[in-house]
């Protein structure tokens, strides 16, 4: 990963994605948000809905950030893992299974509304773990999985296609991969030199075609609150693939 200080340690990001995560829509939307403010929650919930129904043995959350889709895909898992780099982030996660997690909304300046972060009632949590690592250099012990999501990481890595590269060998033949990415390549995370040459998708297509099939494509917008009276609205392209034989 880049050298600079990871963002996603600061207690202020902590803060923004464990409302995102698990905030109500009465803490994170305004009284005056219109609706396409409120089609835009639960975006860690809506793309683990992109694999195909039923059970399976292994799942595999990567950048699974504070957890929320982690936990939602052991609902059709015997075994879940979540990867993501941020240690602040693994720590939260893991602690969602105990009692319910104290964090601060920031709502302006130094004006901060105590929230608690908790899983929602009656979520069949089967076995979940959590663990740093770098998306780019996995450890080779991990094994295979039948599912595997990658949600809003892509764009935030500095070599993505060492990612690319690792799908082959994590999703077993059969299995599904879900990728989501807003698109939005910028040179504090990614090189220019490292950015599709055209679109994501036909990178996605000439990276993945040789190892797995388009099965879907669909834009899923997302909300991130950052105070009362700022907000990050964003579409993310979601892509659903199935590992050929």
């Amino acid at each position: 990963m880049s050298a600079n200080p990871n963002p996603y340690e600061t207690e202020r990001l902590l803060g923004e994605y464990l409302l995102f995560h698990y905030g109500s829509a009465e803490e994170i939307l305004p009284e005056s948000a219109p609706a396409g403010m409120r089609e835009a929650l639960d975006f860690a919930v809506r793309t683990t809905r992109h694999f195909s129904p039923g059970t399976v043995e292994r799942t595999l959350d990567l950048g699974c950030a504070v957890g929320r889709s982690a936990y939602e895909l052991s609902r059709s898992s015997t075994e879940t893992l979540g990867i993501d780099f941020s240690q602040n982030f693994i720590r939260a996660a893991a602690a969602m299974t105990g009692s319910p997690l104290p964090y601060g909304r920031l709502d302006e300046g130094h004006r901060r509304t105590p929230l608690l972060a908790r899983l929602p009632e009656g979520l069949p949590v089967n076995e979940v773990r959590f663990e740093t690592g770098d998306a780019m250099s996995l450890r080779r012990d991990l094994g295979d999985f039948d599912r595997v999501h990658a949600a809003n990481l892509l764009c935030r890595l500095t070599q993505p296609d060492r990612l690319l590269e690792r799908f082959p060998s994590l999703v077993r033949p059969g299995g599904e991969l879900v990728i989501a990415t807003p698109c939005t390549w910028l040179g504090e995370y990614t090189p220019p030199a490292n950015w599709p040459q055209g679109s994501t998708l036909d990178w996605l297509k000439l990276k993945l075609g040789g190892d797995f099939e388009l099965v879907s494509m669909k834009d899923e917008p997302f909300l991130i609150r950052e105070t009362a009276r700022k907000f990050q609205w964003t579409a993310s392209m979601v892509t659903a693939w199935k590992r050929l034989p």
